[in-house]
């Protein structure tokens, strides 16, 4: 059976997964993170990952929460009324479930590049609204693995969890050794063709060049900078997205679900 407790002080340990805004601290010094939502808790829980504690609204305990509850065995159930959680959290609870779980081992980045056939690779992404709809869009749109370049935000930080709507626990993920243009040549000698999107690229994302390869690679850049400039002049091929109207380019979640939606559609 569950412990459900209800909040009276704000100050207990067991609340310190919500109540710590430094997601860092969270990660290195517990090795967790927080879930937000009952549809995104779900999706971990259904991907495998274990929970340490729940805080619900307490009109959900045996509403749209109760499964949940059930599912996370006997964990410690925090539950307050809805002002009460905002003072913990700092901000109102839409959906009235957070679930701090434990993070897993990354997957080793020899396995990822031998089994996948389509990579994204997120090269200084720290936007974690930008990092969190890239892996909706990667999930959705049939890519095999996500690998992250340089200085990326974390994808399980709380926003984009949140963002991705739990589709960063549905594709293996993890971070390419080395720096710039080391990383490019870590997976050509993986056996991948790399595909650099960039504004000022000479290669459509619909050339028939790019059908050519079984095993791509397509790197995305950074909302402002896009991608380094080793980064793009090592990849096989410097590719763009035809820009109408005088627009130059899109954000780096649009152009990424571009790029997936396209390397799908070829290698069908």
């Amino acid at each position: 059976m569950p412990e459900i407790i209800e909040i009276r002080d704000l100050s207990a340990p067991g609340l310190f997964p919500y109540t710590d805004t430094a997601e860092l601290s969270l990660r290195n010094e517990h090795g967790l993170f927080v879930a937000e939502s009952p549809k995104v808790i779900r999706t971990a829980l259904d991907a495998g990952y274990e929970p340490v504690s729940l805080l619900i609204q307490k009109k959900y305990l045996n509403g749209q929460a109760k499964d949940i509850a059930e599912r996370c065995g006997a964990v410690p159930i925090y539950t307050a009324e809805p002002e009460v959680l905002g003072k913990l959290t700092g901000y109102s609870l839409t959906q009235g479930v957070l679930c701090a779980m434990k993070r897993r081992p990354l997957p080793d980045i020899c396995e990822i590049t031998a089994n996948a056939k389509r990579i994204a690779v997120l090269e200084c992404i720290m936007n974690q609204t930008n990092m969190g709809a890239v892996f909706r869009s990667a999930a959705a749109l049939g890519m095999d693995a996500v690998l992250l370049a340089g200085a990326c935000s974390d994808p399980l930080f709380r926003r984009s969890v949140r963002v991705s709507m739990g589709s960063v626990f549905l594709v293996p993920w993890t971070y390419l050794p080395g720096e710039s243009p080391e990383y490019v040549s870590y997976l050509k000698k993986a056996g991948c063709t790399c595909a650099a999107m960039t504004p000022h690229g000479d290669v459509r994302l619909d050339d028939p060049k790019l059908r050519e390869s079984s095993k791509t690679a397509v790197f995305i850049g950074t909302e402002d900078s896009g991608l380094k400039q080793p980064t793009i002049v090592s990849c096989d091929f410097a590719v763009t997205i035809p820009m109408s109207c005088g627009v130059d380019s899109l954000n780096a979640a649009a152009a990424s679900a571009v790029a997936f939606w396209e390397l799908t559609r070829i290698s069908e």
